[in-house]
């Protein structure tokens, strides 16, 4: 077996910020011993989050057994999970925006063609569908609990209850033209066939806002795992809200 050193493009301040979550955790439940030390234990979580290294690679890197990386993970995700912002919370932080953008983005799975639910037919993959708000800036603000790729992102918004939201909090909206037919809370483009001058300086203005937004997708992606996911569908959800939590932790 051949090693090297590797590294992981996280802060020090990240780091701290888990294993004081994962201390807190083992003082709740009592834990007296473990094979790895809470800071042990953070570092095995970002190489399989940030860099997307697999159990059994992990397993020989931290000398420790498959189901050790396997419920040492889960226990990572599920004590970051519990932290993520619901969308009541994140419209706290909203309402001190001038605007925020709505987009969804499709988190790739293994699935054969037999899983129709999971398959999107604007991507030509398997996925699952996750719905995101960020502020002008491209700041990654909340992102929605998974839904298969099949789900249309205007059916995920009004599901989510993310249309309304914007809404109450009396913040602009902008989102692509998927939204289309949502109502004046959320600003959408025109639609491209026979436009009027007027309404292609529209899009043309209405895209250039909307691509501040596009770093918050990068910010998801920038986590390997989440470019090929290959765990139980229901595990999505809350692994997505755990890279959230790391995001504003490390901000």
């Amino acid at each position: 077996m051949l090693a090297y050193p590797s590294s992981i493009d996280l802060s020090g301040r990240t780091l701290r910020y888990l294993t004081t979550r994962l201390r807190a955790r083992q003082r709740e439940i009592g834990t007296r011993w473990r094979r790895l030390a809470v800071g042990r234990q953070a570092l095995l979580a970002f190489a399989h989050l940030r860099c997307g290294d697999t159990y059994a690679r992990l397993a020989t890197g931290f000398d420790i057994g498959v189901a050790t990386v396997y419920r040492y993970i889960r226990e990572v995700i599920d004590v970051l999970a519990a932290l993520a912002p619901t969308l009541t919370e994140a419209m706290k932080t909203i309402r001190t925006k001038a605007f925020v953008i709505l987009d969804g983005t499709l988190l790739p799975i293994d699935r054969i063609a037999a899983d129709t639910p999971y398959y999107s037919g604007k991507h030509r993959r398997h996925g699952m569908k996750v719905q995101v708000l960020t502020d002008p800036f491209g700041r990654l603000l909340w992102a929605s609990p998974a839904l298969p790729g099949s789900t249309h992102d205007l059916t995920a918004a009004r599901g989510h209850r993310i249309i309304g939201a914007p809404a109450e909090a009396d913040v602009k909206c902008w989102a692509d033209k998927a939204y289309q037919g949502v109502g004046r809370p959320v600003r959408v483009p025109f639609r491209v066939l026979r436009l009027q001058r007027w309404k292609r300086r529209h899009n043309s203005t209405h895209a250039k806002i909307r691509f501040l937004g596009e770093p918050a997708m990068a910010t998801l992606k920038g986590w390997r795992l989440l470019r090929k996911l290959r765990c139980s569908t229901n595990r999505i959800t809350d692994i997505s809200k755990a890279v959230v939590v790391l995001h504003h932790a490390s901000t």
